[in-house]
């Protein structure tokens, strides 16, 4: 049998058994879950099949317990395994855990059944999508409280590590600063006294937080990046990441580990991207994360280009006007990266494109003169150090040939100012 017919019958049989007979299907089906394909997935959780949930719940063929005990294992692997599904969003499901979730809270103390409201909570945020602001102003909180739990044993890391991975699914939706802020500040802070969470939960924590910065005024962004030391601590997550990876190990050979292991790395992109987007204030951990990204550029060359592709596309946002100074790509190594990867034979069309406006970004930036002394010495001697590295052997006629590559309108404010004649554009900074 397929791997959704394996699933479906399962489930079928789910309908006649006892609570503890479910207990036990629902591990296998946890298992089958683990294994199954982005196409297996989707194929699966469907929005007809999260109906069917709906009704076994309705019809008292499955408890809430067990469904949350299910769920939670879907929205963690759909996560993990970096799957969009819309599924439960357009089901009867989704409807019925925003009432069960209501009424749960609105419960006296006494009465209210706190794991259960928990539970519920992971599985609606971590499965759906475009959150109403009262369900976000439940389950954030609820979700927090657990995610505060300290212990360093397996199970309390697990249980902490899925619950911060159902918070990163919130992703630009508003939600009150008041109802996370100082709980994210305490995990981080413990969390880099202590190391009392798994990689996956850090990063997840970090990812959490990142988006808010979209919304958040200058005293957020002083607190993500001065007092939570954002850089530093993005730069030694990649360091360590980097130790662990097998970077000779080709796609078709990678297992759950390397799944696991990526989806880290993602999230730190996604992080850092948010970071150098919404956050213009700089420290001097700049440089060593700029250094980080490239190191990696260069082991994950042969058999992981989507790394690649990601950290060609955080370059060309550091390279934009905000918190990295060019001096920072300078020294970080970021000029020769993407000179390198110009140089690629295999180069894709949007790295390329990337690669371009990561040197528009740069030529901008050097353009611009600056009323502080000091900072214009630094500008001048950054152009020419530039200029020097632009010079060697094959990197004019690499970045020549973008003028014949590249479509006619890029993605970039600058780009209709471009002559003909590139090289002039792009030599004479």
């Amino acid at each position: 049998m397929t791997k959704t017919e394996q699933f479906s019958k399962l489930l079928r049989e789910m309908e006649e058994c006892g609570e503890d007979e479910q207990k036990q299907k629902i591990e296998e089906m946890k298992e089958l879950i683990n294994e199954m394909n982005t196409d297996d997935f989707r194929h699966v959780f469907t929005k007809e099949q999260f109906n069917k949930f709906e009704k076994m719940i309705e019809e008292k063929k499955i408890s809430l317990e067990n469904a949350a005990l299910l769920l939670k294992h879907v929205g963690y692997c759909k996560k993990l395994k970096n799957i969009w599904i819309d599924g439960l969003k357009e089901s009867l499901l989704n409807k019925r855990l925003e009432l069960i979730i209501i009424a749960e809270d609105e419960k006296k103390k006494d009465e209210k059944n706190e794991n259960l409201l928990i539970d519920l909570c992971e599985c609606y945020i971590s499965l759906s999508r475009g959150f109403p602001p009262e369900l976000l102003s439940i389950c954030v909180p609820h979700l927090l409280k657990k995610a505060l739990m300290k212990g360093k044993n397996e199970e309390i890391q697990k249980e902490v590590e899925i619950v911060l991975l159902a918070l990163s699914n919130i992703d630009h939706y508003g939600v009150n600063q008041a109802l996370y802020l100082d709980e994210i500040k305490e995990i981080i802070q413990h969390h880099q006294e202590h190391h009392n969470l798994t990689q996956l939960a850090y990063q997840s924590a970090w990812l959490f937080l990142s988006y808010r910065l979209f919304f958040n005024d200058k005293s957020f962004k002083e607190v993500v990046a001065n007092e939570l030391h954002f850089v530093r601590e993005a730069k030694r997550e990649l360091v360590e990441l980097t130790r662990q990876v097998d970077w000779m190990k080709k796609e078709e050979n990678r297992g759950k580990k390397e799944e696991k292991e990526l989806y880290i790395f993602f999230g730190w992109f996604s992080s850092i991207g948010n970071f150098l987007i919404n956050c213009d204030l700089w420290n001097e951990e700049f440089a060593g994360l700029i250094c980080s990204i490239t190191r990696l550029l260069r082991v994950a060359k042969d058999n992981y280009r989507d790394i690649r592709r990601w950290f060609i596309s955080i370059l060309k946002t550091a390279a934009q006007k905000g918190a990295a100074k060019v001096d920072d790509l300078l020294k970080g190594g970021a000029v020769e990266a993407v000179l390198e990867e110009i140089l690629q034979p295999a180069i894709d069309g949007m790295t390329e494109e990337d690669c371009f406006i990561f040197f528009l970004n740069i030529s901008e930036r050097l353009n611009e003169k600056e009323e502080d002394e000091k900072e214009e010495e630094e500008r001048k001697a950054a152009k020419m150090e530039i200029f020097e590295k632009l010079e060697k052997e094959g990197y004019e006629d690499a970045i020549f040939s973008f003028h014949e590559k590249l479509p006619k309108a890029v993605f970039h404010p600058s780009f209709m100012f471009v002559p003909k004649n590139l090289s002039d554009y792009l030599m004479h900074l």
